[in-house]
C-alpha cells in the first residue's frame, strides 16, 4: 500500500494506517505523508519506510513506483488526507 497524507502532523492518518495492517494482509511501502516535505520525510522514518520510498509530492510517488519491478512497487493507494499539492 502507498499511502497520501496521514503524516504525523494528520489525526486520521493513523487510522487508516492501523485498520489497514490490522489483518496482516497489507504492507504499507511508500507514501507521500504532507504537503511539507520536512513531516514527509520524518513520518516515513516513524513508519519505519526507507528514505527513497518517501516522497515530496504524490506525482513523484505515482511516477517512481510505476518504475519499480512489479514485485516492489505499490499495488494501491490510500488516499487519508487531500490538500492542493
Amino acid at each position: 500500500m502507498g499511502m497520501v497524507g496521514g503524516g504525523t502532523d494528520a489525526f486520521i492518518g493513523a487510522i487508516h494506517r492501523h485498520a489497514a495492517l490490522l489483518d496482516n494482509q497489507i504492507e504499507l511501502v511508500c507514501g507521500c505523508f504532507s504537503v511539507n516535505p520536512k513531516i514527509s520525510k520524518e513520518s516515513g522514518k516513524l513508519y519505519y519506510l526507507p528514505d527513497d520510498r518517501v516522497y515530496e509530492t504524490y506525482q513523484e510517488m505515482f511516477k517512481r513506483e510505476t518504475e519499480l519491478p512489479e514485485r516492489e512497487k505499490m499495488d494501491f493507494v490510500s488516499i487519508t488526507g487531500l490538500q492542493v499539492f
